[in-house]
């Protein structure tokens, strides 16, 4: 299933894409959060898909798709998990697995606009695959991670470079700045993806092929990931893990060609379809 949430910012409601369509099925689930993972959801919502098929509501062709799962309890990111990109940054790849945790409040749609933020001067783009959480993760063993995974999605993991490297302590300051996690469009479901270590995945800045590869580059699979991250904090339904971006990032380029309000992105990931957003200046709410 391809799991999509409709409407405008904070109001979303649930939805599937079925063959290309949009459906409404708020009528039958209340939005795609913690309770709706912890309480089998997904066999509830196949069941809707089946019963109901052909009577859901349609979706209007130009309304807003906000993230395809409402706000989770963490956003989980694993930093340097491609040997290309920890090269063309300078760093060593890691022996275990770089944790940060990016701000909910970073959550956004997979066409809305990335506000670059209030003083920044080094906003940069990373194209990941997320893992999306089904089921309570603690202390999981290597083998039965993939028991805990609802499904996959394309993320844009915004980053200011100033604000992660530059300012002191954790990478975290760079990486949660409002409309700094676009995801989506779909939450696909773990079934439809036939290997996830072998999915492309590329990016372009107006228009330009900016990133290139493929998740057959993981320094990480994405079971030991999930099996690692436990061991350290609890994995509760509905939150996300990003898996980490390959090279062609600004901060690799020499020189450095940072996001500037006007620039496009556009990004996408086999199966997992496509997003674009357009940056814009700070501007106080």
């Amino acid at each position: 299933m391809k799991l999509i949430r409709h409407g405008e910012c904070n109001k979303e409601k649930p939805g599937i894409c079925v063959d290309g369509i949009n459906y409404d099925v708020s009528g039958f689930v209340e939005d795609y959060n913690e309770a709706f993972f912890a309480g089998d959801g997904l066999t509830h919502l196949q069941s809707v898909s089946e019963k109901h098929k052909g009577n859901l509501p349609k979706v209007h062709d130009n309304e807003r798709l906000g993230p395809p799962i409402a706000r989770p309890s963490k956003i989980v990111c694993i930093g340097l998990n491609y040997a290309d990109h920890a090269k063309e940054t300078g760093a060593v790849p890691p022996p275990e697995p770089v944790i940060f945790l990016k701000s909910t409040t970073a959550l956004c749609g997979p066409f809305d606009e990335i506000m670059i933020p209030k003083n920044s001067v080094k906003t940069d783009w990373e194209v990941e695959l997320a893992v999306i959480i089904g089921k309570k993760a603690s202390y999981v063993q290597e083998a039965e991670a993939m028991d805990h995974v609802a499904g996959y999605c394309l993320h844009n993991d915004v980053s200011e470079r100033a604000f992660q490297l530059e300012r002191s302590g954790t990478w975290d300051k760079g990486k949660g700045c409002d409309t700094f996690a676009p995801m989506g469009p779909y939450l696909v479901t773990k079934d439809e993806i036939a290997d996830v270590d072998d999915l492309r995945l590329w990016l372009t800045v107006n228009e330009e092929k900016m990133q290139d590869s493929t998740t057959a580059n993981f320094i990480f699979k994405i079971p030991f990931v999930i099996s690692y991250v436990s061991q350290f904090m609890t994995l509760l339904p509905g939150d996300i893990i990003s898996t980490g971006t390959p090279a062609g990032v600004a901060m690799g380029m020499n020189p450095q060609r940072y996001l500037q309000p006007g620039d496009v992105i556009e990004l996408g990931i086999d199966g997992l379809g496509t997003s674009k957003q357009k940056c814009v200046a700070y501007a106080q709410n």
